[in-house]
């Protein structure tokens, strides 16, 4: 064993041994060496602090928060610790709690720029955007040469609205990192590149020898793209889309008959609708805002949360999150296989699964008495909406197919859409989404009320009456000014709806029609009307 004089170095390098197996990924092995580490030295609270990190990351809340305390008790002040505590309260749903904590660690890191960051970025995590950047901010006036804080305060000011000052902090980034492709996507999605002001050569330098990076590749091509079509050079636009979408779609295990055959599972498990014996959550609260991505959800969105009524949420996963718990605590918690979890659904308790949604979206939606929840996928939902919350409103928007498609198939999502990157499964996923939407308008006429992105863009106030009106909500002027509202958009869209509406998109995938030849086919051939995809 050990000595006394020996421990705290003999600790200190078992921990490193932790820190570097939770670089690589390895959490199980990390955890055994953590607990050997604790059991050892159970001084040493830096292990304490690192058992409830890996807790948390395994979901194991109740056991994070025991870790958590123990190296508080030790050191009640440490702000490493202070700031676990944060994101173990935030697991808890305690969000006052949670910010009080990081807060507190806020002020002991005051000369530690790297947590200052951590810190940034747990505010951000919450929705505290305005802290985030202020955590950010003091980070780089401690050490202004480290690219990855002006990377983050950059992402956080697009979020806030403060467009021109996102491009100058990612201009910074790429000062500090000139190979950060993340940077040239997101500082090319600020604004509408102009022939005076725009990077396409510097990017097209960049990509010439080869990006080591297969996702820094895509970004650039992506970024090109978009850059190339503000400018009009619309055939190197789509060289650079095409390249970047099919090396994405070549690093992605996806089937789309996975998603098609999810439409015949729902169809199946709700042919008809709801009994009116279900009851239900009797709740007002919700309006769910839903559709493909880049159909103008986000536009409705802002739209509506912009009335003194109602709260705008953001993309909330907490129906599906709520839905899958209800089935699966119905299976003892054991996975199912995507066809018998949806079979489970229909045996749910309904109105506890209303009630349990409307909890895991406090207390944000607390504020007004209506909340947006904008999850494009909730369209997978419509009829467990409509037993769950029926008296939720359910907003649909919709948009031409070519463009819907087009707009899909040039976005970089961050996350998720693995279909969007190849026009064969662009196609056969837009195919299955119209069926189920089909589906659920025949089985509850009524129900959902659809917004056409198109007649929105061209009679945005007569359109805007017309949606507030479907929502149970007064007229007010101010949904009109949409784009002044001052409220956080971390979407795709969080550039254009800084702006009045503009109708420049309708018509974009036009531009394209040649190469968007097959598509429009395949729709042909799965049965969407020739009229609805414009004459070629």
């Amino acid at each position: 064993m050990a000595t006394a004089s020996q421990s705290p170095n003999a600790a200190n390098v078992r921990h490193q041994e932790v820190t570097r197996l939770l670089q690589k990924g390895d959490l199980n092995a990390a955890a055994t060496l953590c607990d050997r580490l604790i059991a050892e030295f159970p001084q040493f609270l830096p292990a304490w602090h690192t058992s409830s990190f890996i807790a948390l990351c395994r979901g194991q809340i109740a056991s994070a928060s025991q870790m958590i305390h123990h190296a508080l008790a030790g050191s009640p002040s440490d702000p490493r610790f202070l700031l676990q505590q944060a994101r173990v309260l935030a697991a808890q749903r305690r969000f006052a709690d949670s910010l009080t904590s990081a807060e507190a660690a806020e002020k002991g890191a005051a000369r530690d720029p790297a947590l200052l960051d951590a810190i940034g970025s747990f505010y951000s995590s919450i929705g505290e955007h305005e802290r985030a950047c202020g955590a950010y901010s003091q980070a780089i006036a401690l050490e202004p040469s480290q690219a990855i804080f002006w990377f983050n305060r950059a992402t956080v000011q697009r979020f806030l609205g403060r467009l021109g000052a996102a491009e100058d902090d990612y201009d910074r980034t790429i000062a500090l990192r000139p190979d950060d492709c993340e940077a040239y996507v997101n500082r090319s999605e600020l604004r509408k590149q102009t022939p005076d002001r725009n990077h396409v050569e510097v990017m097209e330098r960049l990509l010439a020898p080869g990006v080591a990076s297969w996702r820094g590749e895509v970004q650039l091509h992506h970024a090109l793209a978009k850059e190339y079509e503000d400018l009009g050079n619309y055939s190197d636009s789509w060289r650079h889309l095409e390249k970047g979408a099919r090396l994405r779609r070549k690093h992605l295990q996806y089937d789309v008959r996975y998603d098609t055959d999810t439409v015949d599972w729902i169809i199946e498990a709700f042919p008809a609708a709801p009994a009116a014996s279900i009851g239900g959550c009797p709740s007002l609260e919700p309006i769910f805002v839903l559709g493909l991505p880049r159909s103008g959800t986000t536009l409705v969105e802002r739209i509506l949360g912009s009335h003194s009524q109602v709260f705008a949420a953001g993309e909330l996963n907490h129906f599906a999150s709520a839905l899958v718990s209800a089935a699966l605590a119905g299976n003892g918690g054991r996975p199912l296989p995507r066809p018998q979890l949806i079979a489970a659904t229909r045996e749910l308790d309904f109105a506890a699964l209303g009630a349990d949604y409307l909890e895991r979206t406090r207390p944000a939606t607390s504020q007004r008495p209506h909340f947006t929840d904008k999850m494009p996928l909730n369209y997978l939902y419509c009829g467990l909406i409509r037993r769950a919350l029926p008296n939720a409103r359910i907003v649909h928007v919709t948009r031409h197919p070519m463009a819907s498609c087009y707009a899909m198939f040039k976005t970089l999502f961050k996350d998720g859409y693995p279909f969007s990157y190849d026009l064969d499964d662009v196609a056969r996923y837009y195919v299955g989404y119209r069926r189920l939407m089909d589906h659920w308008r025949n089985t509850m006429p009524g129900t959902i009320y659809d917004v056409s992105y198109e007649q929105l863009v061209r009679d945005q106030e007569g359109e805007s009456r017309r949606l507030l009106a479907a929502c149970g909500l007064e007229w007010e002027a101010g949904c009109l000014e949409f784009h002044r509202n001052p409220a956080v958009t971390t979407t795709a869209s969080a550039s254009q709806v800084r702006r009045p509406l503009y109708d420049s998109s309708l018509q974009q995938w036009r531009h394209y029609e040649s190469q968007l030849g097959g598509l429009r086919n395949r729709l042909l051939a799965a049965g969407i009307p020739a009229a609805e995809l414009g004459a070629q």
